[in-house]
């Protein structure tokens, strides 16, 4: 497997500015998450990697090799697409084994029936392999495209959002199936996604890109605990974070439009206009806090229930574990972490404080 690293990458269409100045490195080994909206630069990141797009400024680098006048070909990358882009007249064997057909390879028969029989266990598709591809399901053909990507054995893996045609239940099973295989088989990983929740569960490093720039790069961790701005905290999380204007004074913070007044930190560094993000793990029921509003919606997801609480003109997210047994326009009494408060500048980026 390879090191791959990104270097101050430009990439415009008629326009358009598609990535901008964009620089990070996948390790040897790692799982590395691209994380963003539509738009964000994902895909044309993934096709200069391959070789697909030339970028107008900027280098690629495998292990400290240039790539940036290396085919396609040569580059020994393998894609995974949101579109299956399966032979729908072969069998699952043909479509698995045809990355070992090539000239260029010279796999023996034995050896590419060896690769498949082996790639085809590792995915639980071994009692489909005499059947056409046109006649599976939808999660059956994405683990066959996968496996005609790691059957080769490239230096890096690029995975264009595989997952998100499928629906929810084998979206889990497939996230959980990926994960563990690029563990077991230490593959270099990039892999793109707009679902957050896919990120945070699998990446051991995510990039998060919005509108051609690279925002932060980080762990699962640092990305949901120390956003750098609000767009990534909005981004990343669910339900949403509860985000508002705030002002400070005289040591007390007041949330804009709301009856919640909070101590500002002791090193008394916030400025007097700000934003504040609140998780809603971090708003805590409680029948003796300090805090009160009304109940004014409730959305039981079975797990956990979603309260949104209204504090004068202002609305707050909280959870509570299971079915709420609370009803609409009971007066809740709540307190705040205050130690997990987010701040953010006006500008929306995080306040360093």
């Amino acid at each position: 497997m390879s090191h791959v690293e990104l270097q101050h990458i430009t990439k415009n269409f008629p326009g358009v500015t598609a990535l901008e100045d964009v620089s990070f490195d996948v390790k040897d080994g790692e799982f590395f998450v691209l994380l963003g909206p539509t738009g964000a630069g994902k895909t044309t990141t993934l096709r200069a990697i391959a070789g697909l797009e030339h970028q107008d400024a900027g280098s690629i680098l495998f292990d400290g090799e240039l790539m940036d006048n290396v085919t396609p070909s040569d580059r020994d990358v393998a894609l995974v697409f949101q579109q299956y882009s399966l032979y729908p007249t072969m069998s699952v064997f043909d479509n698995l084994a045809f990355p070992l057909r090539s000239p260029l390879r010279r796999t023996s028969v034995e050896e590419i029936r060896k690769k498949v029989e082996e790639t085809a266990e590792i995915l639980h598709i071994s009692h489909l392999l005499k059947r056409k591809t046109a006649h599976l399901s939808g999660g059956e053909m994405q683990r066959v495209s996968i496996g005609r990507a790691i059957v080769r054995s490239p230096r890096v893996f690029l995975m264009d959002e595989p997952l998100s045609n499928l629906d929810a239940k084998l979206r889990e099973a497939l996230r959980v199936e990926l994960q563990h295989l690029q563990k077991t088989q230490g593959s270099t990983t990039l892999f793109v996604t707009h679902d957050q929740i896919e990120a945070l569960t699998m990446a051991d490093r995510i990039g998060v890109l919005n509108e051609g720039k690279l925002i932060q790069v980080g762990t699962p961790e640092d990305i949901y605990d120390r956003p750098s701005t609000t767009f990534i905290a909005q981004l990343v999380g669910s339900p949403r974070i509860n985000l508002y204007n705030a002002q400070q004074q005289d040591g007390t913070i007041t949330i804009c439009d709301s009856d919640i007044h909070m101590p500002a930190p002791k090193d008394g560094k916030l400025p007097a206009d700000f934003q504040v993000g609140l998780r809603p793990e971090d708003v805590d029921l409680d029948p003796n806090g300090i805090f009160s509003g009304q109940l004014v919606l409730a959305e039981p997801l079975g797990v956990e229930t979603i309260l949104h609480i209204q504090s004068n003109k202002c609305t707050l997210l909280s959870i509570v574990p299971g079915i709420s047994t609370y009803h609409l326009g009971d007066l809740l009494k709540f307190n705040i972490a205050y130690e997990h408060i987010h701040y953010f500048g006006l500008n929306g980026d995080r306040f360093k404080s």
